[in-house]
């Protein structure tokens, strides 16, 4: 028999499987701390990475689990704050992707998805407030813990 939480190619396969969905955030001063949580995740594992770079050039190879949607959000491409003629601000493009991601996937009575924030600290401050602000607990966000924002990782 499997048992739900195993995480063996077979296991994954089964239907009884339960999948836990992912919701990472990083940009270019996290890639390590990135590559360490996505190592750890299993190969079922279902949900989006959000990447936030300066421009093209940093994007490279990331590997995620084939499940997962990876979207590079690339600053040099984008607008900053509307109204405005300014660029886009280290944090501004992943914050309003994220808030707007989570405002149509995630619902605040019993989601379990398992959020873990490695960006900047201005751009994650934003996504932690909005996703609180949502009924998501704090203590259900991970973020690094110089940030003093909620469960340190």
């Amino acid at each position: 028999m499997i048992h739900s939480t195993e995480h063996s190619a077979a296991a994954c396969r089964s239907s009884r499987h339960t999948r836990v969905q992912h919701l990472i955030t990083a940009d270019e001063s996290s890639f390590a701390e990135l590559e360490t949580v996505l190592a750890t995740l299993p190969i079922c594992s279902t949900g989006r990475v959000f990447i936030e770079i300066p421009d093209a050039s940093w994007q490279g190879d990331i590997v995620v689990p084939s499940r997962m949607v990876l979207t590079w959000l690339d600053r040099s491409q984008r607008s900053g704050a509307p109204g405005t003629s300014r660029g886009c601000a280290p944090g501004e493009a992943l914050a309003r992707a994220v808030t707007a991601w989570a405002d149509e996937m995630l619902c605040a009575e019993d989601d379990e998805t398992r959020i873990d924030l490695l960006g900047g600290y201005l751009g994650t401050a934003d996504i932690v407030d909005h996703l609180t602000g949502m009924g998501i607990a704090a203590t259900a966000i991970h973020t690094p813990a110089r940030f003093g924002l909620s469960t340190a990782r």
